[in-house]
């Protein structure tokens, strides 16, 4: 939608406009109840039969008509005011409702040809719904125009958002069930209007959709009073138009009407802000589009009511292959949408039905911000060793690694200045993660007042900061797939409250990957901070590094984990993460000092191994397999492995010790099971067969037990991480707590290399007493032992 235009007002659709509109709402419908039941005879050319039901009757028909509702006025909307548009389908189980209408307006047969719009293309769409081979009952990703799947109800309204930032002329349809509006993420996604600058982004439509039921019970906002409904909606910043009844021509009408009314206001909105003579926050538009369940279905079957009830919710005549009632029923149904006046005889749409229909780029099932790796253009990412830290030697210098990170962040935020098509997303924590630099170059996006006291906002910032997990993950994802970048910075700990939200996307990536026309869109990049082990203010309810054992889980073409040990190695990986497509990014660094332990060029080739021996840190000498090998993964396993392998140098220097960091956490996984995995060979000859292996991981260490159970190596395998040992206490006695820290390690070096226990036993009591003077010390001055606390690497 352009705004340098003043607002045009389309005249309300004449009689023979609303045939028109009726004929391809009706052609919609036809084709829904198609999908759901039939596998033959689509024109109902022959009397219907036994035969031509599916054996098996799946699918969500109460939902349906009001979709096909919204999409038929969409349409005329799209093709009237020349719109570029995108619709979110928050009742995504009204998979066949969508898949109808893209199949109407050419966008199915042009994205799948042997699905043609005739009347064999009619049986294949029939017959492939739901069916083994054929396509989910879902809005997948297989289905054009969608980038919403909808199976898991909550999210349609922050994707909606999520799509409509920075693309100032692309308007956002978005149909929100009134059981979706019951969850969480939804109730809390209307706040997200409060996020929008009518200035550079586009705009949403909320439409909701109150047909009464959901599965087996009525909704909530469904029965609540009118005058309740209306002033929570106006409450929540909206503007609502109503649109109810069960007469279609003169539903119609309202929702011409309506529509009509919200694209003048959103225009109005947009122009007034556009000249920059009005920013104040504006009261949007949305829609409230009451109808009946399953309207234009069985009005009752064996009895009961079906139409308007919760009954309509999936499949109303359940016996139609084995009850003639029920079969005739079907027909009667089907015969009702007169398909000889919607379809010519050989089974393509009249030319009534598409008076409607947008043509190219402009259909729904066509627009290209469905599509977002058409519109997706590189990211300029500047040289890494403008950004890097000095490191003159290992473990001698620290830095914040985020902070270091943040410089790079603010480079690529400036780079995208005009452009507008990188954000950062978090719960209020940007400066808590050390990213603040990223303030040199935009702001925190704001729309409310702004204080004298506040400091960091504007309307037009590109820091997303909002207080709530589920709003900054849905409004990434939709900021991704219609075609731009971004990274989630959040406390590691409460990522897991996005665990569902994750499932989702990477089930999408993993089938979008699958789908040629698909193109590839730009990486999820989840930056989790603030971790485990350096959360020693905030206590137990901050301490859980799971997140990553939640996403490894996952399909493995699509998810990537990696544990940067210092602030070169995260820059490292960061640019990779950026530069990536069509994956879920997890990266886990360190927001407080830590030593600097690789240059910027050591960096670059340890991340592009993943996985490698850090000579530097060991004592081999090559002419013989180490007496043991100490691994690593994660900045304060790291710190603690170089410090228990600079004891052991220092106290058993005769001992033959291989210090391995592991950056990728799915370098531990067998080839055959992970794109990254090693081969057994590559992973034999870095663990080594036969020598023991202490690993100090960040996490969980079952996680490393089982990514790593195959290997010939396993039975030695010893590893070390958070068990659950959390409270407000020093950094130092965190990983006491937890027996990762350097003490403990050197005590299990000791007792895991045969025949070293008899021989060392006055280095392990020199361990176990350390730890004793550390439980002492910190009770008595609140602080770590000057020799944890001063300690640098001296190898």
């Amino acid at each position: 939608m352009s705004a340098d235009v003043d607002p045009v007002h389309i005249p309300g659709p004449s009689d023979e406009e609303i045939a028109a509109l009726d004929a391809h709402w009706r052609a919609a419908n036809y084709l829904t109840v198609g999908q759901i039941y039939l596998m033959d005879n689509p024109l109902l050319t022959r009397p219907l039969t036994r035969e031509h039901i599916k054996p098996r009757l799946l699918g969500h028909w109460g939902t349906s008509p009001g979709l096909n509702l919204v999409h038929t006025h969409l349409n005329r909307a799209v093709k009237s005011r020349g719109l570029h548009c995108l619709c979110v389908w928050g009742p995504g189980h009204g998979g066949p409702a969508v898949l109808a209408n893209s199949w109407l307006e050419g966008s199915y047969s042009q994205t799948y040809p042997d699905v043609g719009r005739d009347a064999e293309g009619m049986r294949r769409l029939f017959r492939q719904f739901s069916f083994p081979g054929g396509v989910p009952s879902h809005v997948a990703p297989e289905t054009p125009g969608s980038i919403h799947e909808g199976g898991e109800l909550g999210y349609a309204l922050t994707h909606a958002y999520g799509a409509a930032l920075d693309h100032p002329n692309l308007l956002v349809a978005c149909v929100v069930g009134d059981g979706e509006a019951e969850t969480g993420p939804l109730a809390a996604s209307w706040h997200s209007n409060k996020f929008l600058d009518p200035v550079h982004d586009g705009a949403v439509l909320p439409i909701l959709h109150l047909n009464g039921y959901k599965i087996a019970n009525p909704t909530l906002l469904a029965r609540l009073p009118e005058t309740e409904l209306d002033a929570l909606l106006r409450g929540y910043g909206h503007d609502p138009l109503y649109v109810g009844g069960d007469e279609p021509f003169n539903v119609h009408r309202a929702m011409a009407a309506a529509t009509d009314l919200a694209v003048d206001r959103i225009r109005e909105i947009q122009a007034a802000a556009r000249a920059g003579g009005d920013a104040r926050r504006p009261h949007w538009p949305m829609i409230v589009l009451r109808t009946p369940k399953g309207w234009t279905g069985p009005a009752e079957v064996d009895g009961v009511p079906v139409e308007g009830t919760w009954r309509a919710h999936q499949v109303p005549l359940s016996g139609v292959r084995d009850d003639p009632d029920h079969l005739r029923q079907l027909e009667e149904w089907l015969r009702s949408y007169r398909p000889g006046e919607l379809f010519d005889a050989s089974g393509r749409p009249r030319p009534q039905v598409l008076d409607c229909v947008p043509e190219g780029d402009a259909r729904l099932g066509s627009t290209p911000y469905a599509n977002g790796g058409l519109l997706l253009r590189e990211l300029p990412l500047p040289p890494l060793d403008d950004h890097a830290v000095e490191v003159r030697a290992p473990g001698t210098a620290l830095h914040e690694p985020t902070r270091v990170l943040g410089g790079l962040l603010e480079a690529v935020m400036a780079a995208t200045a005009e452009r507008r098509d990188f954000r950062v997303v978090g719960p209020d924590e940007t400066a808590s993660n050390r990213l603040g630099a990223l303030y040199g170059a935009t702001a925190k996006n704001w729309q409310e007042r702004i204080l004298p006291t506040d400091e960091n906002l504007s309307h037009d910032g590109r820091v997303m900061e909002v207080l709530s997990e589920h709003l900054c993950q849905g409004w990434l994802e939709g900021y991704l797939l219609t075609g731009r970048h971004g990274l989630f910075s959040c406390y590691e700990a409460f990522a897991h409250i996005v665990d569902s939200m994750v499932n989702q996307h990477i089930k999408w990536l993993r089938t979008a990957r699958r789908l040629a026309w698909r193109r590839p869109v730009a990486s999820l990049n989840y930056l989790l901070t603030s971790h485990v082990w350096r959360q020693d203010h905030n206590g137990f309810s901050h301490q859980d590094p799971g997140f990553v054992d939640h996403v490894l889980n996952k399909s493995p073409e699509v998810v990537r984990v990696y544990l940067p040990p210092d602030a070169n190695t995260l820059l490292a990986v960061a640019d990779h993460a950026l530069r990536s497509r069509d994956y879920v990014n997890v990266i886990v660094a360190g927001k407080q000092p830590s030593f600097d332990w690789l240059t910027m060029d050591r960096a670059r080739a340890h991340c592009a191994r993943g996985a490698g021996v850090w000579e530097w840190a060991g004592t081999e000498d090559g002419s013989r397999e180490p007496d043991v090998v100490l691994a690593c993964a994660g900045d304060v396993p790291t710190l603690e492995t170089l410090a228990a392998a600079d004891l052991l140098r220092k106290r058993l220097p005769e001992l033959a010790v291989r210090v391995v960091n592991v950056v990728d956490m799915t370098r531990l996984m067998p080839r055959e099971e992970h794109p990254h995995g090693m081969p057994d060979a590559e992973y034999d000859a870095l663990f080594t067969r036969n020598a023991p292996v202490i690993f100090a991981y960040h996490g969980y260490p079952w996680l490393i037990h089982r990514l790593a159970y195959r290997r010939a190596g396993h039975a030695g395998l010893h590893v070390r991480g958070y068990k659950e040992e959390g409270t407000t206490t020093t950094p130092f006695d965190m990983v006491v707590r937890n027996d990762l820290d350097r003490y403990r390690l050197v005590m299990d070096v000791i007792d895991r290399v045969p025949g070293l226990g008899v021989r060392a036993p006055a280095v392990r009591q020199e361990m176990a007493d350390a730890r004793t003077r550390h439980h002492a010390w910190i009770r008595e001055h609140g602080t770590d032992l000057p020799e944890v606390a001063d300690w640098t690497w001296g190898g």
